[in-house]
């Protein structure tokens, strides 16, 4: 059995457990309250949670689900819980330490109801390992929808959807209309092992160690623009 069959068989059925899991676990978000919240998060987020910066990424339509996990995540971000997953984002430190669970559920439904605007994705070259320089476009959709057999690279759409608006019971986020600049630094971060938030299946990191760097900057420009 090859690796790219593995992988892709443990995508699947870490997807079927969460999707499975998430039905009624997670308390229920209220937007309206969420809203009061979200202040403190315009500057860089955007007040409707599309940022106009790409260092900053959008929040809006990301998955209720996902944005609860991450927000915990980096509010424990000094390890004070060392069973729960933790992220360190030192423009975020201390903003979150006096949210409870439900001010953070309250936060991502509101950030989740709104839709995000696409970034665009913009046609370029990149080059191979082998020096040839191809159309950044095309390698990022066959990427992204295909994959790469040959380094066991499995497609995003499997988990994020073709369209790109993610898995919302199984916590996958959308991903299409992101600032290409900021996928870009979370695949280099999940590869270096930078980024540690997708759980003891390591979904992420295992993709992530296996794409090039021409590869990871296509795919990345191509779900930029990807609705």
């Amino acid at each position: 059995m090859n690796n790219l069959f593995k992988d892709t068989l443990k995508v699947a059925f870490v997807v079927l457990g969460l999707a499975g899991l998430a039905q009624g676990a997670m308390a229920e978000g209220n937007a309206a309250e969420g809203e009061k919240l979200a202040a403190s998060c315009s500057a860089c987020h955007g007040s409707d949670g599309n940022s106009p910066s790409p260092m900053f990424p959008k929040l809006a339509g990301l998955g209720e689900k996902y944005l609860v996990d991450q927000l915990k995540a980096i509010r424990n971000a000094n390890g004070a819980n060392p069973k729960a997953a933790s992220r360190s984002i030192p423009e975020m430190t201390g903003l979150l330490d006096k949210m409870s669970d439900q001010d953070l559920t309250n936060l991502a439904a509101f950030f989740d109801s709104k839709p995000m605007q696409l970034s665009g994705a913009k046609k370029a070259e990149v080059q191979l390992n082998s020096g040839q320089k191809v159309d950044a476009l095309k390698l990022g959709e066959q990427i992204y929808r295909a994959g790469n057999l040959e380094t066991a690279v499995p497609a995003c759409s499997g988990c994020h959807s073709p369209t790109g608006k993610g898995n919302e019971p199984a916590g996958f986020p959308r991903l299409g209309g992101q600032h290409a600049d900021y996928i870009a630094k979370q695949l280099r971060d999940f590869r270096a092992g930078n980024r540690t938030t997708d759980g003891d299946a390591q979904i992420m990191r295992g993709v992530a160690k296996h794409l090039s760097d021409a590869e990871l900057e296509a795919v990345a420009n191509y779900i930029s623009g990807l609705n």
